[in-house]
């Protein structure tokens, strides 16, 4: 279930258990057309992403496309460390979007006066997310810095998510809130931003200490 951009993939990473307990989980290879492997229908994320249901039914796998036998579960996790840090580093490139996007649309749209931008209680909420936004990029550059001889550290990494999950949809809720019924329009990326965000909130959301 939940498999993002299955409907166009062509080979699928599939954890699979060999035996019982954590110990037992391995992952195998499946190609697109492997006999017993089925994807259904497409259907999409609030983010627009397509995602297709998988099942496998008498589907039989050979040796060569065994990725990592009993006990594997653990290391690819450990390696997953390395894509969050991807991912989040690209996922920041949001949040300027927000923040500078948020003051600047709020002062040009044809219906509010450019001095708004300078009301206070306005400028309190630019100061906040720009806080969130340094503190959880901060954490980010810390555990890519501290992995330059080998993985990231676990703690260091799901520390990173879960405050660039937190802050980023605060942050783009927040300026989707500050932009009105501009910011909740298709018109402008702020919308756009605050479903991503979303989505980030749950995907690959155990991340383990």
């Amino acid at each position: 279930m939940f498999s993002t951009f299955s409907s166009d993939a062509h080979i699928f990473l599939v954890y699979v258990r060999f035996g019982p307990g954590l110990g037992g989980i391995g992952s195998v290879l499946v190609e697109r057309g492997t006999p017993g492997f089925s994807i259904g229908a497409p259907r999409a994320f609030m983010s627009d992403e397509e995602w297709c249901e998988l099942s496998f039914t008498d589907c039989r796998i050979p040796a060569e496309n065994v990725l990592l036998g009993p006990g594997g579960f653990k290391q690819q996790m450990a390696g997953f460390n390395v894509e969050r840090l991807g991912q989040y580093r690209a996922f920041a490139g949001l949040w300027p979007l927000c923040l500078c996007g948020g003051a600047r649309l709020r002062g040009d749209t044809r219906t509010i006066r450019p001095a708004i931008v300078r009301i206070p209680g306005l400028q309190w909420k630019f100061a906040d997310m720009a806080i969130k936004l340094d503190s959880a990029q901060l954490l980010l550059y810390r555990a890519a810095a501290n992995a330059d001889r080998g993985l990231p550290s676990a703690y260091e990494t799901a520390v990173a998510k879960a405050a660039c999950n937190q802050t980023g949809f605060e942050v783009s809720s927040e300026a989707v809130q500050v932009m009105g019924a501009l910011g909740y329009s298709r018109e402008t990326l702020v919308e756009y931003c605050m479903r991503r965000t979303r989505g980030w909130m749950i995907a690959a959301a155990r991340s383990k200490c």
